[in-house]
């Protein structure tokens, strides 16, 4: 899951950073709404956390400008601007969700894997498929009733396949998904998180289109 974090205030853009990549999040930081346009008409998010009060452009403006366009992924305001009207002002202008500052953090995680679950069209809290359970509010992976431990990016992977069956996702779609613009990637790194995933689970459960990508199926054969 790849999330854009448009905040301006260092000490709080830090503390976020940390505190989502243990749940599985790449989190891509910007500090001003000029910067925040031109990525979300450049690369793919899963999520937005927006703050308003951006130099060169304000929140608002660029979440107007981005739905304008047609973008449709989820946004969370994450603001000081506690007046009813600026609440408002926030949701009409295409927010999915709106959350004051100072805020708790069990909470904003809460609020983003409602967002996220509610984009990808499930209803349920966990993901169920082919033996394998997965409880994003825990990270805890089941297969066949037993525990599963992953690494951060196995589970990130495994998560985003999971929630799209059937879906063909490209190996730079999934690295985009697995790594923030300042990370970097070894050439072989996806490879090699299949090949994890399937020892850990089992060897059909990822399966490789040659030339195109990689899927896993509704059902198995």
């Amino acid at each position: 899951m790849r999330v854009l974090l448009v905040e301006d205030d260092s000490g709080l853009g830090s503390g976020l950073q940390q505190a989502l990549k243990p749940e599985g999040y790449t989190i891509d930081w910007l500090t001003d709404g000029v910067q925040a346009l031109q990525a979300l008409e450049t690369d793919p998010f899963d999520l937005v956390i927006l703050d308003l009060g951006l130099p060169r452009l304000d929140g608002i403006s660029v979440l107007r400008q981005v739905r304008a366009q047609g973008m449709n992924t989820p946004v969370l305001i994450l603001t000081a601007r506690d007046a009813v009207q600026d609440r408002i002002d926030g949701l009409d202008s295409g927010a999915d969700d709106y959350l004051i500052k100072p805020f708790d953090m069990t909470e904003l995680k809460a609020r983003i894997r409602a967002l996220l679950r509610r984009s990808s069209g499930r209803a349920q809290p966990t993901i169920q498929l082919r033996g394998i359970e997965i409880d994003p509010s825990s990270q805890q992976v089941l297969f066949e009733g037993k525990a599963v431990i992953l690494t951060r990016r196995e589970y990130t992977l495994l998560y985003e396949m999971m929630s799209q069956p059937g879906h063909v996702f490209t190996r730079d779609k999934l690295q985009q998904m697995l790594y923030g613009w300042d990370e970097d990637v070894e050439s072989n790194a996806m490879e090699v998180h299949i090949h994890h995933l399937r020892k850990k689970l089992f060897p059909k459960l990822i399966r490789t289109l040659r030339g195109i990508g990689y899927v896993i199926d509704k059902e198995g054969n």
